[in-house]
């Protein structure tokens, strides 16, 4: 069996598993087709060194579905949220001292996190740019407890339980209710959209001038602005997708 049957058959069984503890099919559809993109995008042929053992990370994945003696399972919750490079990492820390675990960075780039509620603990994360592959940052940061936790784009991010160096402290006694929103996005992020539409603005002025046509400069930023909103623009209307269809 090569690589690629692997995933299939690790992707086919999950959703199998999905499935049988109570999850809709669309949320199953939705969430095969998040998980498949991120192996694409990630390079990763190996299901199982990603994601964990199919069962366990089933469980992760629904972790309101039924047990075998009947009741649903409590004691885990999930939350996916997003951030900038302005704010990520101070955002990462806050969040890990509140017993959020970040599992992966899904297709839109959302932090995928979940939270045990009977025993939380306390984690803490790193951002690093990617510039010779993934396989490299693993192997240094590694022996300080350091693992990979998502990639999108040039970052990677690593996390590591504070159980290591807090011990029994690291257990949170009475974490706080889950975040309300879902977004976070840096002053900086905004000012540099600023930026670029006055850049934009400036390019559409000065071209004019040049053709001593002000509507030609005016169709040349127009164009320029459509053309900077388009991946912007995939990438909300990613996010508010998903959202809806996870509901």
């Amino acid at each position: 069996m090569n690589m690629q049957d692997e995933q299939d058959t690790y992707l086919t069984a999950l959703a199998g598993r999905l499935r049988a503890h109570g999850l809709s099919a669309d949320r199953v559809e939705a969430t095969v087709a998040d998980l498949t993109a991120h192996l694409e995008e990630s390079g990763t042929k190996d299901p199982e060194a990603e994601f964990g053992p199919m069962e366990e990370f089933a469980r992760q994945l629904a972790p309101e579905a039924a047990t075998p003696d009947g009741p649903p399972e409590e004691h885990v919750e999930t939350w996916r949220w997003t951030a900038d490079t302005g704010v990520d990492e101070e955002l990462l820390n806050r969040f890990g001292d509140q017993g959020w675990e970040v599992e992966r960075v899904d297709a839109v780039g959302r932090f995928v996190s979940h939270r045990d509620l009977a025993r939380p603990q306390r984690w803490e994360y790193r951002r690093e740019l990617i510039t010779r592959g993934r396989e490299d940052l693993d192997a240094r940061l590694a022996p300080d407890g350091w693992e990979a936790c998502g990639t999108w784009v040039i970052y990677a991010w690593f996390k590591r339980p504070k159980a290591a160096s807090l011990g029994p402290a690291a257990e949170i006694a009475a974490p706080p209710p889950a975040p309300a929103r879902t977004n976070f996005l840096s002053r900086k992020f905004y000012a540099l959209l600023a930026s670029l539409g006055a850049a934009v603005a400036l390019g559409g002025i000065a071209a004019g001038l040049d053709d001593g046509d002000a509507s030609s400069g005016f169709g040349f930023a127009a164009g320029l602005l459509a053309g900077a909103c388009v991946p912007f623009g995939l990438i909300v209307g990613g996010r508010l997708l998903l959202a809806r269809r996870n509901r």
